[in-house]
């Protein structure tokens, strides 16, 4: 049997129902894994940490084709390749960065781009263009959404005949925006990162293009939380910015998966851009220990550890301009006025990135 999954592209097989791409139907267009999270939202066989992103890469290197990138916004750190220049030597690259509506209106389409181009010169990362999209899962044909037809445009303006692959990290959106192109809804979308697990050819008008496995990023949260805490942690509409004003030593606990201490406080204020689901606790830093020992996993929650001491730490010192701490795979907080230090807890498996604001 070498017929395809229409879903997530890997090959169907009816012999081993704990392995991917089994059916219980030979003429089935979808594997049962697919078929649940397409209709129930549930998971059989978690694939977070089962594709090999160095070997995707490869794949794609090998082709004629141009390069799509796409790009979460929302969790854009976590999205940038380390030396993709290089993976994908002598390739033209567009960067389509998905999830525009999750951010505020107050921010224009020009000031995230001057955003993007400065993360992506200072990590060394050369692109053709960059299309930024919104509302791709519910509205992407509405007429006051032009998303769709901006990829088109720059898909014919880049292209030069040639085939075009749709890569990225999971989670990012890729599918979700061929559905789109193609005004279909064959490829399995869902919150869940490894949906696609190969790579699917769609026949378009004059080239193929390839929808391929997300890759995996193994310090993000996302790769690591338990599937059913997907929808606490994924924010499904656009971000309300919690804002607190500190005048002294504080701390922020976003449940029990993040710890944020800002000591040395004069008049700052910290924005927090995280899912509306996920509970932010605000503290005392000299009582931050003790709070965290006696209620990590109770009054602080969701957490993916038992005891804060075995978190990693990040820290900053004297913090003068607005700046963001990026965790990850689950939100930011924008940081303004002067704090002499920041240190930031965060589960083993995670990271932090500071950077200058993006709003």
């Amino acid at each position: 049997m070498s017929k395809k999954c229409k879903g997530c592209g890997v090959t169907l097989q009816t012999t081993d129902k704990n392995s991917i791409g089994y059916t219980p139907k030979a003429d089935a267009d979808y594997c049962q894994r697919c078929f649940r999270i397409r209709h129930y939202d549930d998971v059989t066989i978690s694939m977070k940490q089962g594709v090999d992103g160095d070997q995707v890469l490869a794949q794609i290197a090998q082709k004629d084709a141009l390069i799509v990138w796409v790009v979460d916004l929302f969790d854009f750190e976590a999205n940038l390749i380390s030396g993709l220049n290089r993976h994908l030597l002598g390739k033209d690259i567009i960067m389509v960065a998905t999830k525009r509506d999750l951010l505020p209106e107050t921010v224009g389409n020009e000031k995230l781009g001057q955003f993007i181009l400065s993360r992506l010169k200072e990590n060394g990362i050369i692109v053709q263009g960059i299309v930024i999209c919104g509302d791709l899962a519910k509205h992407a044909k509405r007429e006051d959404n032009a998303s769709v037809e901006e990829v088109e445009y720059a898909i014919d303006q880049y292209r030069h005949g040639r085939d075009v692959v749709v890569m990225g990290m999971a989670n990012a959106g890729k599918s979700t925006l061929l559905n789109a192109i193609c005004d279909n809804q064959e490829l399995t979308t869902s919150r869940h990162p490894g949906t696609t697990l190969d790579f699917n050819e769609i026949e378009m008008d004059g080239y193929t293009l390839y929808d391929t496995p997300g890759i995996t990023r193994m310090d993000s949260i996302l790769t690591h939380v338990d599937d059913d805490l997907l929808k606490t942690v994924i924010p499904l509409k656009p971000l309300k910015a919690r804002n607190y004003q500190l005048y002294e030593d504080q701390t922020l606990s976003i449940g029990g998966l993040v710890r944020l201490d800002l000591i040395g406080c004069e008049q700052v204020s910290c924005v927090c851009y995280f899912s509306e689901r996920l509970k932010i606790h605000r503290s005392k830093q000299a009582k931050a220990n003790q709070l965290w020992s006696e209620h990590i996993g109770e009054l602080l929650s969701p957490a993916m550890c038992d005891n804060y001491t075995e978190m990693k730490t990040f820290e900053l010192h004297d913090i003068h301009e607005k700046t963001d701490v990026v965790i990850h795979g689950l939100g930011w907080f924008c940081i303004s006025g002067h704090v002499e230090h920041i240190k930031v807890f965060v589960p083993a498996q995670s990271s932090v990135t500071f950077r200058k604001a993006m709003i």
